[in-house]
């Protein structure tokens, strides 16, 4: 006996697991994703300027 109680909390807990909406910042993701893909989303223009002294091909 004793295992109802232990039974109901586990299903309980489940319950609560399974249906956790937590708020979602959309725009942060939708900026990571971009990120990822490389993408640039602040609108400016990245320069092709390469100017490294320890870059092996010399661009």
């Amino acid at each position: 006996m004793g295992r109802g109680r232990q039974k109901a909390k586990a299903t309980k807990q489940a319950r609560e697991i399974k249906y956790f909406t937590p708020n979602t910042d959309l725009s942060a993701l939708e900026r990571e994703l971009a990120e990822a893909r490389g993408e640039n989303t602040d609108g400016a223009q990245e320069s092709d300027d390469y100017d490294d002294d320890y870059d092996p091909y010399g661009r």
